[in-house]
């Protein structure tokens, strides 16, 4: 297993009490080897997370540890772990650190992976009734405009998923800087399944996704993975082009048969507020793709591991 941790000393403890009980099971009921582990991904936290991770390790051989050099972000430390375990297992179970993803399911995934040969099993929450009116109904719009704009991610979905080794050899191939593995993860292809399970409240801590990185982290979906808002850019000025071009024959018509001056000071101001500001949100989304191709063509390393506990 992969969980990526972000100033998640308060949780660690219970994590790994939780994790360990159920790890014993699977090995008693022949699930999973003695030699399978937890990977704890530190991602440049500034609390004790590292230490707790190193304890941990040094109590249980079965917890192992990444360090990232700094932080990275959610799906950079993810993505870290994955690409390093990826040859040590047979199939790898991601999921976060603060509990919210229901443990019990592991063994729902192992069940599709070892007998039904599905090398993709997303973990998918069965309602949205812990979150807040606004998140909830949010969170369905933005599925909703994935799927409107030609993205294949899961509704429903973060990151609580069984991916195969020869999965995640193909997730590998994908080179790119802008991460989004909900979305990327069913580009790879191969069979896949979903299981559904009620997500929890978070154990202790604070969430890492307030507003502001919710909406930054939903940008990021849609332009990693689709470039359809550009294209709509351009439909929008065709169609805009068109309105102008008969409002320019209606205007010429009127002034030269019927000699009509077409007045209207306060209808002129709003049409040049609002088609400036439709020339800024335009300028606005090509420059998030620009962004996009600065950062893929530098071609920067996408994490940096400064340290790998495991025995």
């Amino acid at each position: 297993m992969v969980v990526p941790c972000y100033n998640e000393e308060l949780v660690l403890d219970e994590t790994s009490h939780r994790l360990k009980i159920k790890y014993t099971q699977l090995i008693e009921a022949g699930k999973i080897s003695e030699l399978s582990r937890v990977v704890y991904v530190n991602d440049g936290s500034k609390d004790l997370t590292w230490e707790k991770i190193t304890e941990k390790h040094e109590a249980d051989k079965m917890f192992s540890g990444i360090n990232l050099s700094r932080n990275r972000g959610h799906q950079n430390a993810l993505l870290a772990g994955l690409m390093t375990v990826k040859n040590l297992a047979d199939c790898v179970i991601s999921m976060d650190a603060d509990l919210q993803d229901d443990i019990d399911t592991i063994d729902a995934m192992l069940d599709k992976f070892e007998n039904e040969g599905f090398d993709v099993v997303y973990g998918v929450r069965d309602n949205r009734d812990t979150d807040t009116f606004f998140k909830r109904n949010t969170a369905g719009l933005f599925y909703k405009l994935m799927q409107a704009l030609g993205s294949q991610s899961v509704p429903n979905h973060a990151d609580f998923r069984l991916m195969s080794q020869r999965a995640l050899d193909g997730l590998e191939q994908f080179q790119e800087v802008n991460l989004f593995l909900r979305g990327m993860v069913p580009m790879v292809g191969y069979k896949s399944t979903t299981v559904y399970y009620k997500r929890g409240e978070r154990f202790a801590g604070e969430s890492k996704y307030p507003l502001k990185k919710m909406i930054s982290f939903a940008i990021d979906g849609i332009t990693s993975t689709s470039a359809t808002p550009m294209r709509l850019i351009f439909w929008t000025g065709f169609i805009v082009f068109v309105l102008s071009i008969v409002a320019g024959l209606y205007v010429f018509i009127s002034h030269a048969i019927q000699g009509r001056t077409v007045l209207g000071w306060s209808s002129l101001m709003v049409a040049i507020i609002a088609f400036g500001g439709l020339n800024l949100l335009a300028i606005g989304i090509i420059g998030e793709y620009i962004g996009k191709i600065f950062l893929e063509v530098k071609q920067r390393p996408r994490f940096i591991i400064q340290d790998f506990i495991n025995d």
